[in-house]
C-alpha cells in the first residue's frame, strides 16, 4: 500500500464522504459498502482488517455509530503519516484525517435533515411526504443488509467466513424474534472473536 496523500486526495476524500453523507439513509453504517469500495478497493488507503476494525470499534464504543467514519479518517491519516516517515508524531495526521472525515460526513446530512424536517413539519399531510416516509423503509433495510453482507464476508473465503455467517444468521433471528438487547449480542460476538472462533 503506497500512500502519498496530496491536498487533492484529501479533497477527494472529503467530497466522497460528503456525497455519502447525503446517502446515509438509516444511519452512517449504511454507507459502509461504498466506503469499503472507495477506501480499500479503489484508493487502497486502508486494508480490509483496518476497515473492519474501524467499524467494530465505532459500533462498540458508546455514542453515535457515525464514529466509525471518524476512525476511518484517523486510520487513513495514520497510514499517510507512516508512509511519509512521520515516526515521531503520526497522531497529528491521524487527527487531521479524523477531522476531515467527521466534518464531511456530518455537515451535509445535518444540514439536509434540518431543512427537510422544517419543510416536512409544515407539510405533514401532503401525500408526497407520506409516500417518501413509507418508501424509505425498504431502502434502509437493503442498505443494512448490504453492510451485513460486507462485514460477514470479511475474508472473501467461505470456509474461513462460515463462523461469521453463522453468528450473523443467529443474531439476525434473535433480533427479529426476541427482545434480547443488542449489547448482549455484541458482547457474545466479541467473546467469540476473542476466542478465535469467528
Amino acid at each position: 500500500m503506497t500512500l502519498d496523500l496530496l491536498a487533492s486526495d484529501w479533497l477527494d476524500l472529503m467530497g466522497h464522504l460528503m456525497l455519502m453523507s447525503l446517502l446515509a439513509v438509516g444511519g452512517a453504517i449504511t454507507t459502509a459498502p461504498d466506503l469499503h469500495r472507495y477506501l480499500v478497493n479503489e484508493q487502497q488507503w486502508l486494508s480490509d482488517p483496518q476497515f473492519n476494525a474501524a467499524i467494530a470499534l465505532g459500533q462498540a464504543a458508546p455514542g453515535p455509530n457515525v464514529m466509525f467514519v471518524s476512525l476511518l479518517g484517523w486510520q487513513v491519516g495514520l497510514n499517510a503519516a507512516t508512509q511519509a516517515g512521520w515516526a515521531t508524531q503520526p497522531w497529528v495526521m491521524g487527527l487531521w484525517g479524523a477531522g476531515v472525515a467527521t466534518f464531511a460526513i456530518l455537515v451535509p446530512s445535518c444540514t439536509l435533515t434540518y431543512v427537510a424536517t422544517q419543510w416536512a413539519q409544515q407539510h405533514q399531510t401532503h401525500p408526497g411526504v407520506r409516500a417518501f416516509k413509507s418508501g424509505l423503509a425498504p431502502i434502509v433495510t437493503a442498505l443494512l443488509l448490504a453492510t451485513g453482507w460486507l462485514i460477514t464476508a470479511a475474508h472473501q473465503n467461505l470456509p474461513e467466513d462460515l463462523g461469521l455467517w453463522a453468528v450473523t444468521a443467529v443474531s439476525t433471528l434473535l433480533v427479529w424474534r426476541t427482545r434480547i438487547h443488542l449489547l448482549v449480542l455484541l458482547s457474545i460476538g466479541a467473546v467469540l472473536g476473542a476466542m478465535g472462533w469467528v
